[in-house]
């Protein structure tokens, strides 16, 4: 069973780049545009990893993941934090989750690789 990612991100561009990219790694891939979608998506979808962007419409990235991690359902998903904010890194550093951070833009050999050292190969 190939192992499954959830993508969060508003910008359709990002959104579809890493819905590919992880599709040719053969990962199960889920896709949400919104912060307020994604918890739903989260529940509904059990992934093995969140791509979480920062800057997102209705609930932030940094919300979402203060509500992820407070969750006993959800607080075991390990997280990589997608953002264009280089300084927004400090903020999630606290978090145990959080597994790894990419700047935007980034390789797409990178963050397949970043997903692979996280939850494997697909």
């Amino acid at each position: 069973m190939p192992k499954k990612v959830l993508v969060v991100d508003d910008e359709p561009e990002m959104l579809n780049l890493m819905k590919f990219t992880l599709e040719q790694g053969k990962y199960d891939v889920v896709t949400c545009d919104t912060g307020r979608n994604a918890w739903a998506a989260i529940i509904d979808n059990k992934p093995d990893l969140i791509l979480l962007d920062v800057m997102l419409p209705g609930i932030d990235g940094y919300s979402l993941q203060i509500k992820i991690s407070q969750d006993d359902l959800t607080k075991h998903i390990p997280i990589v934090i997608m953002t264009a904010l280089e300084p927004s890194r400090t903020l999630f550093k606290k978090f145990e989750q959080v597994k790894g951070f990419m700047t935007k833009p980034f390789k797409t050999d990178e963050l397949l690789q970043k997903v692979e050292e996280i939850i494997g190969k697909a």
